[in-house]
């Protein structure tokens, strides 16, 4: 699928095979060219030295963003990275945090540049605000990980939060699934306040053929 014709700051993240994965944040830099952020996500892949030598090389290629370089469990080993890894490539994780504790405990560690939660494992928007409070507390930026029409709204209300990742997925679902979607314009979710609550409703008929 090609993003750049909707215009975002940040196209979607590399998918990682560690042996291929250079290779392919070059072509994204290429594809994209050279103003738009690069953001590369290894989903735990690597190992702390293995994922160290990655940032350096994904810098390189002007990647902003390095989502999960190392398990999200490993807290030393994500401060490791965070600690030498170059200027200017942020280390993200939290998107499994699933209560506040999970939340501190990474911020304590100093293990992340962005702390990510998603109100569909989190406790909802009451745990996404906690996770928000946290960040405030800690200096220590927030970003909405997917579910766009979930977050579009409480995104709206907390201070510490730099983006709503825009995950294909999702937008998919949420796109076919309900009224009230709202699509990114011009790289930015704009929340419908005429509509009440998050601002979206099931479509039951379109999504009976689906019940099991």
């Amino acid at each position: 699928m090609d993003w750049r014709p909707r215009r975002f700051a940040s196209p979607p993240k590399s998918p990682t095979r560690p042996d291929e994965d250079v290779g392919r944040v070059t072509q994204a830099r290429e594809a994209i060219g050279a103003s738009a952020s690069l953001m590369v996500d290894a989903n735990g892949a690597y190992r702390s030295q293995e994922a160290l030598a990655k940032a350096y090389a994904f810098a390189e290629q002007g990647v902003t963003w390095f989502e999960e370089p190392v398990s999200s469990d490993d807290l030393e080993a994500l401060r490791f990275i965070r600690e030498r890894s170059p200027l200017g490539l942020e280390i993200a994780a939290g998107e499994y945090g699933y209560d506040p504790k999970y939340f501190r405990r990474m911020l304590e560690a100093g293990a992340v540049d962005v702390l990510q939660a998603d109100a569909t494992r989190c406790l909802g928007i009451t745990g996404f605000l906690a996770a928000s409070r946290l960040c405030q507390a800690f200096g220590v930026p927030l970003s909405a990980h997917t579910a766009p029409a979930l977050h579009a709204h409480v995104a709206c209300a907390v201070t510490p939060l730099v983006h709503i990742e825009y995950f294909h997925d999702h937008v998919r679902i949420e796109e076919s699934l309900f009224d009230g979607f709202v699509p990114a314009r011009g790289g930015l979710v704009r929340p419908d306040r005429t509509r009440p609550g998050i601002g979206v409703e099931l479509k039951t008929a379109d999504a009976a053929k689906y019940a099991i």
